[in-house]
């Protein structure tokens, strides 16, 4: 019995379960662990990086930028009286340059186009677009042999009226279309004619000529200054 006795006690002891060892901790992720640093990585490599990875970013951003800005958007500043009163001096525009790559000019729309001889750029609505027959006496703008109605001026008339005076001939007769400078009533292909709102006070295609497609900046969109002025730009 006694030797019966130590054996169960014998077998007891090596069955007993021993607690499971406690599994080794392991070494905390690179980015803001207590690890050690890795010589493969040290801090230093690890701020160049950073600088890297912001320097790309502003590339990245900049390229962008010289995109938009110089093929699809580009900002113009109103200079001169020859759009009042729909836009003064010192407005600032968003010119879509893509527009016309998609599409020709239509009638009514504010476009913005280089002038060689003048060594600058003029901001005028399209009045006639290819194939067009026009004729502007007085008030009264015809296309085609038809009257043209040019709601953006219909406040300018107004007024004109209401001094019993005629808004275009102020300027003299050189303002109606054809005139002395231009004979040519036909618009030919790859140019539009291009007046100014401010009829009275504007050089524009009765004076300088057609306006060659190669010469067009883009399409007026949005005034974005002054502030209290932002809005969309009403074309035609």
């Amino acid at each position: 019995m006694d030797q019966q006795h130590r054996n169960d006690e014998q077998l007891t002891e090596q069955d007993e379960i021993k607690p499971a060892e406690k599994p080794a901790e392991k070494p905390a992720d690179a980015d803001g662990s207590d690890a050690p640093e890795s010589p493969s990585h040290p801090p230093a490599k690890r701020a160049q990086k950073e600088v890297f990875e912001w320097v790309k970013a502003l590339a990245i951003a900049a390229i962008l930028v010289l995109v938009i800005r110089y093929f699809l958007f580009a900002p113009f500043i109103v200079d001169g009286p020859s759009m009042e009163p729909n836009f003064y001096t010192g407005e600032r525009l968003i010119v879509d340059k893509a527009i016309y790559e998609i599409r020709k000019p239509k009638r009514g729309e504010v476009i913005v186009f280089h002038v060689p001889d003048e060594g600058k750029d003029f901001i005028k609505r399209v009045i006639g677009v290819p194939g067009d027959t026009i004729k502007y006496q007085d008030d009264n703008l015809y296309i085609n042999g038809k009257l043209y109605e040019e709601p953006y001026l219909k406040e300018s008339i107004a007024a004109a009226k209401a001094n019993g005076e005629i808004f275009n001939n102020n300027g003299g007769p050189e303002r109606n279309f054809p005139n002395a400078n231009f004979d040519t009533d036909v618009v030919p292909e790859g140019h539009v004619l291009a007046f100014g709102d401010n009829r009275p006070n504007s050089k524009d295609s009765r004076m300088i000529g057609f306006v060659d497609d190669k010469e067009i900046v883009g399409r007026a969109d949005i005034i974005f200054w002054p502030m209290s002025k932002m809005s969309f730009v009403k074309h035609g």
